[in-house]
C-alpha cells in the first residue's frame, strides 16, 4: 500500500484493489487542486477545504457520515465525533474514519475539534496508521494530538492539518507537535510504502512532502 500526502487533510491511499481520498480541498486553501483518482473518497464534514468531490477523478464512491461500509473490499467505520470540544455546539460535528485496507487499518480523523471519549478511542483502537490533525485553530492542537495519540497507540503517526508556506489560514506549525511527541528532528519523505508485517514496534511519526 502506498500513500501520499496531497495537503492539508487529504490523502491518496492506494491499495492493490482500491484507491482512497481523504478530504478533499478545493482552491481557496492554498494549495494546488491535482484532481487526484480514486474508487472511494471519505469525507470528515461539509466545508470545501474538505469536502471538494469534485476535485476528485474516476467516479468514485463518497462516504460522508458515520456508519459501516464495505466498498472494494475495503472496509470503513465511519465514527461520530465533533468539530469542537463543546459536542459540537460551535462548530458542528465531524465523522472520523478507520478503514481496513490489506491487513492495515488507518484512522482519519478529519477535523477532529476534541480528545476522543472513551467509547470513540474504543472503535478506534485498531488502527495502525493515525492521520491526525495537530495545528489547532478549528481543530485539536499539537497538546491534544500528543493526548489522543498515547490513548490510541497507533504504529504510525501523519501529522496533518497544520501551517504550511501555502496555507492561508491561522494555524501552528509542525514544530509545536513534534516538540510534544519528542521528536527532535524529522525527515520527511515524498511517499509511505506500508505493509502490515513493515510497521514498527512502537509510534512512530512519519511527515511525508506535500504532492
Amino acid at each position: 500500500m502506498e500513500i501520499v500526502w496531497l495537503g492539508h487533510s487529504c490523502f491518496r491511499i492506494r491499495g492493490k484493489e482500491a484507491t482512497i481520498v481523504t478530504d478533499p480541498f478545493d482552491k481557496t486553501l492554498g494549495y494546488p487542486v491535482k484532481k487526484p483518482t480514486a474508487s472511494i473518497v471519505t469525507v470528515s464534514h461539509q466545508h470545501p477545504q474538505h469536502s471538494f468531490v469534485e476535485g476528485v477523478a474516476g467516479s468514485p464512491r463518497v462516504v460522508s457520515r458515520p456508519g459501516e461500509y464495505e466498498i472494494a473490499n475495503v472496509f470503513i467505520n465511519g465514527i461520530a465525533t465533533f468539530h469542537d470540544a463543546d459536542r459540537g455546539e460551535q462548530r458542528g460535528k465531524n465523522t472520523a474514519y478507520l478503514m481496513q485496507i490489506e491487513d492495515v487499518s488507518i484512522c482519519h480523523l478529519g477535523d477532529l475539534g476534541h480528545v476522543p471519549t472513551a467509547e470513540q478511542i474504543e472503535q478506534m483502537s485498531d488502527a495502525d496508521i493515525l492521520m491526525i490533525p495537530v495545528g489547532g485553530g478549528a481543530t485539536i492542537d499539537a497538546a491534544a494530538a500528543a493526548e489522543t495519540i498515547s490513548l490510541l497507540q497507533p504504529k504510525l503517526v501523519m501529522p496533518m492539518h497544520f501551517k504550511t508556506e501555502v496555507v492561508k489560514m491561522d494555524l501552528a506549525p509542525l514544530e509545536p507537535f513534534l516538540k510534544e511527541m519528542g521528536v527532535k528532528e524529522v525527515v520527511s519523505q515524498p511517499k509511505l510504502t506500508v505493509s502490515k508485517s513493515s510497521l514498527p514496534a512502537e509510534t512512530n511519526v512519519i511527515v511525508l512532502d506535500c504532492h
